[in-house]
């Protein structure tokens, strides 16, 4: 049985994360791989009831920082046992957008929260589960506000997403955690120019994967 392998994506909202979790994964279905396809927050059904609470519904709206990162850390723990080591135990290919990166950027850089109080709850949530690879799709603050809006434009009633609707202060000190991340992990995460054309950044990610997962 071929090993299985965890690809996580991670950057700020509209990097292009999701297309190229799709276009990755139709890649390895191409080599004959079985591909699981998940998000964070979700990918059970308890984790899509806390994804919703998390960032669309309005009770959740002024919730506290220390609230967000259990809340975000229980679908994790969920998400982790439930599906992801299973599947890898079975030598799936798992491709998740977002994983436990996304903490240490949003609440722990951009919520400015305790890093050794949001470590010790991410390793709570995740254990020994550490991907073998993360992109850091990086992309522009202007494109990614062309993106936002483009999407909402396309909604007739845009879904509240407490996440987007954020300052640009907090979105700083999000790309400035993820800065930190690239130069403290080199070898498990590659920093992606998100700016151009999906079908680019694709063939930039699997000759990536080629690399070094082969």
């Amino acid at each position: 049985m071929p090993r299985g392998w965890l690809v996580t994506f991670e950057g700020v909202e509209a990097c292009g994360k999701s297309t190229q979790v799709r276009l990755l994964a139709e890649w390895f279905r191409g080599k004959g791989r079985t591909v699981r396809e998940l998000r964070e927050p979700g990918g059970t059904p308890l984790g899509e009831k806390l994804r919703d609470l998390v960032k669309h519904d309005p009770a959740g709206v002024g919730m506290a920082h220390e609230t967000e990162l259990l809340l975000m850390n229980a679908s994790r723990a969920e998400l982790v046992r439930r599906v992801i080591r299973p599947a890898l135990e079975n030598g799936e290919v798992v491709l998740c957008d977002r994983f436990f990166d996304s903490t240490l950027a949003y609440q722990g850089w951009g919520r400015q929260m305790d890093a050794a109080m949001v470590k010790a709850v991410v390793d709570v949530a995740v254990g020994v589960t550490r991907p073998d690879l993360t992109f850091l799709i990086q992309v522009s603050p202007e494109i990614s506000a062309l993106r936002l809006a483009s999407r909402q434009a396309a909604e007739k009633k845009p879904a509240l997403d407490r996440f987007e609707v954020e300052k640009q202060a907090f979105y700083e000190r999000v790309r400035e955690g993820y800065r930190w991340l690239v130069q403290n992990e080199p070898q498990r995460v590659v920093e992606i120019d998100g700016n151009g054309l999906p079908e680019a950044i694709h063939s930039e990610l699997v000759a990536v994967v080629t690399r070094r997962l082969a």
